[in-house]
């Protein structure tokens, strides 16, 4: 039976009364297609702020496959990020944790939710001697690790070694590692690979970059400068006037360099620097 529009001008609210309408009265398939026609929805009723879902409440979890993320608080604090196990959709932290340096040997404990590493490892560099033949420089290797399955790894970092007066040979540089992973070999020292000239430069392994250090200065360059590492140069070159300046002042100098040649047969060498393993932690 049609009805028309004056006869919905006499219905009041007390015409409809709690419960006089019910779910079979709106049962499932009565409101049809032809109800919702073509341009019954219109723009003016879509637009901007038209629909206020601030003032509006749903219930229930959207699941992943409905394009949802499963959870009802998919970010439990300040900068996480989601990801996914392949059946689940979770929150961690992102980014870098933090950095940790050892300039001397000792063990490295991953911290809770750190899941990659960089390790950064020069050897230490070789010794200088007199008359300008210098050391060479520590060898480099960079990894990067899954530390999931890791709680810690012993870190044995090259000690220094003695710079030599002319015709002597300084000392070779040691070797520095990073567990089982990846080491870098020492510089060699002035004169150990040939006399009166500079020591070699060490070399890199187990890395996913491994790069020689470079090689130390020969007999003819008087003040000869060490081996240069991947972290920077050697100490400063002397003059007579400052005697066994760049012995006194070997510390100006970068991890794993070698050490530089003193000026004249009576000036001492100084010394190979240390190595150095730096470890970059990400969540």
């Amino acid at each position: 039976m049609a009805i028309d529009y004056n006869s919905l001008k006499k219905i009041t609210s007390a015409s409809i009364v709690d419960g006089s309408i019910s779910a079979s009265d709106i049962a499932n398939g009565n409101v049809t297609a032809n109800e919702i026609g073509n341009s019954q929805v219109t723009s003016a009723k879509m637009a901007s702020n038209a629909v206020d879902l601030g003032a509006g409440t749903t219930n229930g979890t959207l699941p992943i496959s409905k394009g949802g993320t499963g959870t009802t608080n998919p970010f439990g604090g300040s900068y996480q990020t989601l990801i996914s196990n392949g059946s689940a959709i979770t929150t961690k932290q992102h980014g870098i944790y933090g950095m940790q340096a050892f300039t001397g040997s000792g063990t490295w404990n991953r911290p809770t939710n750190v899941r990659y590493i960089k390790v950064q490892l020069v050897g230490g560099g070789g010794g200088g001697s007199g008359h300008g033949e210098s050391g060479g420089a520590g060898g480099y290797a960079e990894r990067v690790l899954d530390v999931t399955g890791i709680s810690s790894v012993g870190v044995t970092i090259g000690g220094e070694v003695g710079g030599s007066y002319y015709s002597g040979a300084g000392g070779n540089g040691n070797s520095s590692s990073f567990g089982s992973y990846l080491s870098a070999g020492g510089g060699y020292g002035a004169n150990r690979n040939n006399q009166h000239s500079g020591g070699l430069g060490g070399n890199g392994s187990g890395g996913n970059l491994n790069i020689y250090g470079g090689g130390g200065a020969n007999h003819h360059q008087l003040s000869g400068i060490g081996g240069s590492s991947f972290w920077g140069g050697t100490v400063a070159g002397g003059h007579p006037q400052g005697g066994n300046f760049s012995h006194n002042h070997q510390s100006h100098s970068a991890p794993g360099s070698g050490g530089a040649g003193g000026y004249y047969n009576s000036h001492l060498g100084s010394n190979g620097r240390p190595g150095y393993c730096l470890v970059t932690m990400y969540y």
